[in-house]
This record gives structure tokens, sequence and C-alpha cells, in this order.
């Protein structure tokens, strides 16, 4: 499932079907120059204006209920009445980022007209949606500055990077072998606040039940993962082929290894492939 965020645009019916026309082109061409600039670790996704309280609350909702979508960017390139939002912002769970920006690099300053006022309203209409996000106390993220700027580009990827940190650990389940060690308070912790708090769930298994499946991890997948160690790391004489360390290795391997399938046997969100287990 590829990951993705929603560009949205606020604005109203009350400019007309070709204003509308313009917003959304003007939006296409934002959108295609923030994909292109190559530092957005997942593309955004255009949806449909949102120019009404239904359209926002159904906007929000989908968004929701859409496991592929990590956050929301939203951008009034318009005026876009702020209390049409209060319902989809109210149930809205997913991140959110008002790109404050305008179309224009420079105002033409001897060519704008009052249709030029209308469509190129940002100054005013991010500030209303501004307020809402205030009023409302909404925890959001604001990011100001032309969007072929290369800071404000950097910075709307670091909220992507936050956003896709935040779906991944609601999605997380954290096993943990042998609990707690007795009486130790560092090691201690409140499993159903974190859950609550936080979106993953940690559980307990016995260190018995771990030790069954490295048991049973083979020797030939034991020694290609080794000769793979080797590929990207320097060893020391002692960790080498014949060392007095080498067993360890092989040992840290083969519990790397019954790691990884008991995690992936029990649903347990596995680490990413270029990572490394720990034990203790």
């Amino acid at each position: 499932m590829e990951q993705n965020v929603w560009f949205v645009i606020g604005t109203q019916h009350l400019y007309g079907a070709e204003t509308l026309r313009q917003v959304e082109h003007h939006a296409r061409q934002v959108m295609d120059g923030l994909n292109q600039a190559g530092t957005l670790p997942v593309p955004l996704v255009l949806k449909p204006l949102v120019k009404s309280p239904d359209e926002a609350l159904a906007l929000c909702r989908e968004a929701n209920h859409d496991n592929s979508c990590v956050g929301i960017i939203t951008w009034l390139h318009t005026f876009s009445p702020a209390k049409m939002w209060i319902g989809g912002l109210s149930i809205l769970n997913k991140p959110l980022l008002q790109f404050h920006t305008q179309f224009n690099a420079e105002i033409p300053w001897d060519s704008m007209d009052m249709d030029f006022m209308n469509l190129n309203q940002t100054a005013h209409g991010g500030r209303e949606f501004g307020f809402i996000g205030a009023r409302m106390g909404l925890q959001h993220n604001v990011v100001t500055g032309h969007w072929q700027d290369k800071t404000s580009q950097q910075r709307i990827s670091r909220w992507i990077n936050a956003a896709m940190a935040k779906q991944a650990s609601q999605q997380l389940k954290v096993a943990r072998f042998g609990d707690n060690m007795r009486e130790v308070a560092v090691t201690e912790g409140d499993k159903v606040a974190a859950q609550i708090q936080f979106g993953y769930s940690v559980n307990g298994w016995g260190v018995g039940d771990l030790v069954e499946v490295v048991n049973n991890v083979s020797e030939g997948d034991v020694h290609a993962l080794v000769d793979e160690y080797e590929s990207q790391y320097l060893f020391s004489e002692a960790a080498a082929v014949n060392g007095e360390k080498r067993q360890n290795v092989l040992d840290a391997a083969r519990i790397e290894l019954g790691l990884k399938r008991f995690l992936d046997d029990e649903a347990v969100k596995p680490l990413p492939p270029t990572s490394r287990l720990c034990t203790v």
C-alpha cells in the first residue's frame, strides 16, 4: 500500500465556476511542483475542492478511514469561511498542516484587478483558517513561504516524516520477552496508558516461547546471515572464521533470525530490513 499525503484546497461556491477552475488548475501546479522537487518522502495527492461544510466533513471522514493517507495539507487559495470547517476538523484524527503560500512569487501590481484579487486570497483565507485552528485548539502545524522555496519544501518534508512516524507507531505491536526485570523502575511502564496515548500495543511473551523458535533456525540460514554481516561490516580477528569469538557471531545471527520469525508469526511489526536486531 503506497502512502501519500492529501493536498486539500479550501474555497467556496461564491466565486463561480471559472474561478474555481483556476483554483484547481493552480492547485495542481503547486502539487506537481512540490512532488517534483525531490524532497518529499511520499507524494501529494490532490483532492476535490472543499467548498461547503458537508464537503469538509466528508473529506475528513474519508481521510480517517484511508490507511494510505498519512496526513492532510490544506491550502486556502481563496477565502474559505472557517465556520464550515468546524465539523470536519473536529473529527479529523490524521496530522494536519496548513501551507500558507501564494501561487504567484511576486504581486503583479500593474495588471491585477478584482478577478485577480478574488482568486489570490491566501492572505485572507489563510488567516481565516488559522483562526479556526487556534479557536478549536487544534494540534497542527503551519508552514509559511512560497511553494517553490527550498526551505518551505524542506519544512513540509520534515512534517511528512513526522506524520509517517505517527501512523507507524499507531500500528505498532511491541513484544517484551520475560516482561519486566523485578523491582527495576526504569523497565516498568503502563502498557494501557501507552496504547491510549501512542496507539501501539505492548504485550509480553515468555522467553521459552522465543527459545523454541531460535533453536529451530537452520544452520544454513545462520551462515547465510553471517555472510551478509561480513559483506557489510569489517570483522575483528576474534570474530572472523576460526576466531575465539566466532561462535558469538553465529549465536547472534541465530537469535536475530529467531526474533524475526517470532515477530512475523505473532503478527508483530518487524524492524525494517536494514536494521539489525539487538538482544540483551
